[in-house]
């Protein structure tokens, strides 16, 4: 076998063999050599021959690729010279540059899938399991005896017998039985394990330390004893025995004179222990609560505490709480369960203590991880939102942007990307009953986190309380039109938030309780609040779901408010936006002037961050619901800082993933508006292009996404006519309860039924149940028994009679199909000569036709645009039988309601066409038309083309259909007038364009941004030492941070490393775009048509590392 290889790299390989198995041996080495785009067919004289192309289409960054030593090939690659091998492992493997697993069949297009494996037991674990399950109860059991410790001779540690060894520990690896003293002796480290002891009756049961005669010294570090314990229990005992021999009624009773702290309870992760615990009383001795605390040991109380957590069981619970949202009581319920379960003992409760100490615990956390206990101020300097993690991607003044404010002076298109994205929102969800108070349950740290300062707060909300709250001229929003709902007997009906829009987290202040509702001055307060420190930036973009009713009069409650408030609030650029979402519910002026699709300069932002919060917050509010006002806030101060650590921690991988979506996304948008507005004249594109700019510049210019020229929608006519019939009484009335334009609604929507009885008998195949026959039947007869009475009304009775009387059928047919039923509306009785149409029916019916066309026309081009980009996504991203059979069918789906919505319009236009001589009409002209089978075909794209549109080499130089295009008048045509609808269309296909292109330089700030925080957090944290006089421990702490900081930092910019690379290669396909888009290409082969939409050009192998190296 024979090939030759070209100099370029779209290659026509011949094949001579006379084996199949010789050519499947040649596929099997192409595949392994490169991923080509192939056509292979057979010739008139036998020959294999396969047309090889190179693929321009990269794999989606989320899929894997094997790696690729040539990341990069020039676009002119030529061989210097042709190639002659008898095989294609000469060919250099630079040729190739796309070989992997996503190769192609020849015979389906669909890629080649490796042969499943047999089937192996390990694959279904739980059968396994099942086969053994009564083994694994067999141990079970087991383990409840002494096993092999049985016939063991004597103590595990000692010499002593076997008889005086019945000891066990459940906490310990082992589970070889000790003597009593060996047991405490091992145990004085660990001195809260569980105990068993094998008793008399031939069974283990519990036993605690204490009673072993294990004590507990604190302040002596291992094995230490106090001189003062030993004196003072020497002490104590000598004056029990005294008072035991001693008559005299005045002596202290002996069973008062205990050890010291006998009864001391700790609580630990595996149950509630009582232990007995001796603190120092030397004359160097700490408080009992420092004791307490260099040992682990959280103290409950700070005056002589007989209760403490130990730190694990804090942090557990701490978790616990964040991750399962775990109310402290079903946790304190567990561990005492955990003590005993069986109902014989009851250990004695700690809940309050301990729920009391987790708040604290919480608290001091918060302080030490803000670095409150390195400063010089402390606790008490601690400023405003100090403890609130700070979103790392958003710009913050001195810490990831310089302070001198040089980022400010970049180009005016630029400057969002230092722009601050904030979302607002209320939960009702998180509401508080009326229990406790400020002055019994004040926050541990009022206003240091998320909540503002209550005390500013409330002063602020007394003070503007009776400001009115206009209604709502959007719909009717209950959070505008109703503020005052679900908060009847609670002392807050929810919380309003402000967050980072980009990032969804929690920011410093912005939140907020609400009283009765979501209160405007509720949401100003926070919002402003919210905006402390940061007078740097001077661009926001709000997004709230009531944005549109809310900012209207926002400048004139912020003049009543106080100073402070007011200053935050002038002096910057706010653009109002919002959530995507929620903007389908707003008006239609809304879903134009709020949305962030068409605004510029936001990227891909949606604004329903605080949505996404509710989602992890909801589940705690059974818990906060009932608590006091101070605890509830240190609670989700809490939640907050948690949540904003753990969307910081995973910046790495969130941001990386919106960056290998992002550039795919701007270059094929990119692509798609080139191909857009090569089918369209330059001078309208320009006009187009001009007025966007204009728009942007100033918002105060025409709004390039508006309709000025709105057609009728058929409600809108029917209403109008309704109206009309009311102030003309009986005038036009057919029948006693029925006005004319009714009956002619009437007879539409029946035309309609007809229309789909029709469409749906059609596509019944050969062996059609009979449950699909008798549905059809039952619809068919339902419909013509309505079109019996129908034809009763006396106009389209006498319609009916004179058509019969001409075709000499005095009566009904009713074996007429009832598709085929003519119903003798206006339009139907102009064709009758003998017939005269009254013209207030005719024009009724003109009216309802126009509106109908109109409509079909809007949803003819809505489901056009919906299958080419079905097709888009098909060719770009659906891969084997199973996926393309699915993808087939929704197109399949959409080809046939084009059909229908094609019929609609047809049946309309045929009608406005009989009707308006007689009305004198002609304006209906300028916008509807005659519609051939050709116009309802979607210009193809260059590489994406929808199968129903003829290839030919003219294919990009074919003028539109009319449908996209507006004949205002001759001269207007000339120039190329069109219709809004397309300018509409360019304008939204910009739109996503820009859009895709603002998120990519935004994520490209936001990553630089979080590894300058990053180093500034690193830094700041060193530069904590030092500035009290501390213990190594400060400065250990001090110095693990800072670690931690720099890890994280690098394991970014390893996660990284290759996003610069593949971000410049996703702007080099837009530049070439538009240089191409410049130039004015066309296609000049068949070959061309077939080659599919680049998403990457070129570079895309560089994808397969990008994932591959940066999420190892």
């Amino acid at each position: 076998m024979k090939r030759k290889i070209t100099g370029s790299l779209r290659t026509t390989v011949a094949s001579d063999s006379e084996s199949e198995d010789e050519d499947r041996a040649f596929i099997a080495r192409s595949r392994e050599e490169g991923l080509f785009h192939r056509a292979i067919r057979t010739d008139g004289r036998g020959r294999t021959v396969v047309s090889t192309s190179r693929v321009t289409v990269p794999a989606s960054p989320t899929k894997r690729q094997p790696p690729e030593r040539d990341l990069l090939m020039p676009d002119d690659f030529q061989f210097e010279t042709p190639i002659e091998a008898d095989s294609l492992d000469a060919i250099p493997q630079a040729a190739f540059p796309f070989a992997g697993e996503d190769s192609f069949a020849f015979d389906e297009g669909h890629p080649i899938e490796a042969p499943r494996r047999n089937e192996r037991d390990s694959d279904n674990p739980m059968a396994q399991w099942l086969k053994r399950r009564a083994r694994f109860l067999d141990e079970l059991i087991r383990l409840e005896g002494r096993g092999p410790f049985r016939h063991q001779t004597k103590c595990v540690s000692c010499d002593s017998p076997a008889a005086e060894a019945p000891f066990r520990c459940k906490d310990c690896f082992t589970d070889a039985l000790s003597c009593r003293l060996c047991i405490v002796s091992t145990h004085k480290e660990n001195p809260f394990h569980r105990v068993e002891m094998w008793n008399d009756h031939g069974f283990f049961e519990s036993v605690t330390l204490k009673s072993l005669g294990l004590r507990i010294q604190l302040g002596h570090g291992r094995n230490g004893v106090c001189p003062g314990t030993v004196a003072k229990r020497a002490r104590d005992e000598e004056m029990a025995a005294a008072a035991a021999e001693s008559r005299d009624e005045d002596a202290v009773p002996a069973k008062t004179l205990k050890p010291h702290r006998d009864d001391f309870c700790v609580v630990d992760s595996n149950g509630i222990h009582e232990v007995g615990l001796d603190f120092c009383c030397c004359s160097l001795a700490e408080d009992h609560d420092i004791q307490l605390l260099r040992s682990r040991l959280y103290p409950a109380t700070t005056t002589n505490p007989a209760t403490a957590a130990t730190f694990r069981v804090l942090r557990d619970y701490h978790l616990v709480t964040l991750e399962a949202k775990c109310s402290a009581l079903h946790f304190y319920n567990k561990l005492a369960r955990q003590t005993n379960n069986s109902g014989v003992f009851q250990p004695r409760s700690r809940y309050h203590e301990f729920r009391r100490m987790t708040r604290q615990w919480r608290n001091v956390q918060m302080l030490k991880r803000a670095g409150r206990g390195h400063a010089v101020d402390g606790i008490a300097g601690t400023r405003a939102g100090e403890c609130a993690l700070l979103c790392p991607a958003c710009p913050q003044p001195g810490k990831n942007l310089p302070l001198d404010g040089s980022w400010r002076n970049v180009p005016r298109e630029k400057r969002f990307i230092y722009a601050l994205f904030l979302a607002l929102d209320a939960n009702f969800q998180m509401r508080r009953n009326d229990v406790s108070s400020e002055a019994k349950d004040p926050s541990l740290g009022d206003g240091i986190a998320f909540f503002g300062r209550v005390e500013e707060y409330m002063r602020h909300l007394e003070a503007h309380w009776e400001l009115e709250q206009e209604k709502s001229t959007c719909v009717a929003h209950d959070a505008v039109n109703e503020p005052n709902r679900e908060s009847y007997g609670m002392a807050a009906s929810g919380i309003g938030t402000v967050d980072c829009a980009r990032h969804n987290m929690k920011r410093p202040n912005g939140v907020g309780d609400l009283q009765k509702g979501e209160k405007y001055i509720n949401m100003d307060f926070m919002l402003w609040e919210s905006l402390a420190n940061y007078d740097d930036i001077v661009q926001l973009f709000i997004s709230y779901d009531i944005v549109c009713q809310w900012h209207k009069n926002i400048w004139t409650r912020l003049s009543q408010y106080n100073p402070q408030l007011r200053q935050r609030g002038l002096k910057r650029y706010y653009v109002w936006l919002i959530p995507k979402f929620h903007l389908p519910a707003h008006i239609e002026d809304c879903n134009i002037l709020y949305s962030f699709n068409l605004t510029p300069f936001v990227g891909r932002t949606d604004g329903e961050a605080p949505e996404r919060g509710w989602a992890n917050i909801n589940s705690i509010a059974p818990s906060t619901k009932e608590m006091g006002p101070g605890a509830r806030r240190d609670a989700l101060d809490d939640q907050f800082n948690d949540s904003n650590h753990k969307k910081i921690i995973g910046m790495g991988k969130s941001l990386l993933e919106k960056i290998q979506k992002a550039v795919p996304n701007m270059t094929q948008h990119r692509l798609e508006l080139a191909e857009a507005e090569r089918g369209l004249p330059s001078d309208e594109v320009e006009k187009w292009r001009a007025e966007m700019e204009a728009w942007e510049l100033d918002a105060a210019n025409p709004n390039p996404f508006k309709l000025t020229e709105k057609y009728e929608g058929m409600q809108a006519i029917r209403g109008r006519l309704a109206v009309a019939a009311a102030e003309d009484q009986d005038e036009d009335d057919v029948r006693g309860d029925l006005h004319a334009h009714e009956m002619v609604v009437m007879g539409m929507n029946l035309e309609e039924q007809q229309r789909q009885l029709a469409f749906d008998a059609g596509l019944l195949k050969t062996h059609t149940t009979d449950g699909q026959k008798t549905g059809l039947l039952e619809r068919s007869n339902k419909l013509g028994r309505k079109i019996t009475q129908f034809l009763k009304i006396p106009p389209i009775r006498a319609a009916d009679d004179v058509s019969r009387t001409k075709t000499d059928k005095p009566e009904p047919t009713p074996a007429l199909p009832v598709p085929n039923i003519k119903l003798w509306l206006p339009s139907a009785l102009a064709a009758l000569p003998s017939v005269t149409v009254k013209l207030t029916h005719a024009r009724c019916e003109f009216e309802l036709r126009v509106g109908q066309a109109h409509a079909a026309l809007a949803e003819l081009r809505r489901l056009l645009l919906v299958r080419t980009a079905k097709y888009q996504f098909k060719d770009l991203h659906r891969r084997g039988v199973a996926a393309n059979t699915r993808a087939k069918t929704t197109i399949e789906s959409l080809d046939e309601q084009i059909r229908r919505t094609s019929a609609q319009y047809r049946v309309a236009y045929q009608a406005v066409a009989v009707l308006a001589p007689l009305l004198k009409e002609t304006a209906w002209t300028r916008t509807l038309r005659v519609l051939a089978p050709d116009d309802s075909k979607k210009r193809r794209t260059r590489g994406v083309e929808d199968p129903g549109v003829r290839r030919e080499q003219d294919a990009e130089t074919r003028p539109a259909s009319w449908i996209w295009l507006s004949q205002l008048s001759e001269d207007e045509e000339s120039q190329g007038g069109m219709t809004e609808a397309l300018r509409i269309e360019w304008a939204k296909t910009r739109a996503r364009a820009w859009r895709w292109t603002e998120e990519v330089d935004l994520l490209e700030e936001e990553m630089r941004r979080v590894l300058e925080f990053l180093k500034w957090k690193a830094e700041w944290w060193m530069g904590l030492i030092g500035q009290r006089e501390e213990d190594e421990g400060f400065i250990a702490y001090a110095r693990r941070q800072s670690r931690i900081q720099t890890d994280l930092r690098a394991r970014f910019e390893g996660n990284w490393r290759d996003v610069p690379r593949f971000i410049e290669m996703g702007r080099a396909g837009v530049t070439e775009i538009s240089e191409d888009e410049g130039e004015g290409s066309e296609d000049s082969d068949d070959e061309d048509e077939d080659t599919p939409v680049p998403v990457v050009p070129r570079y895309g192998h560089l994808v397969a590392s990008l994932v591959d190296e940066s999420l190892a």
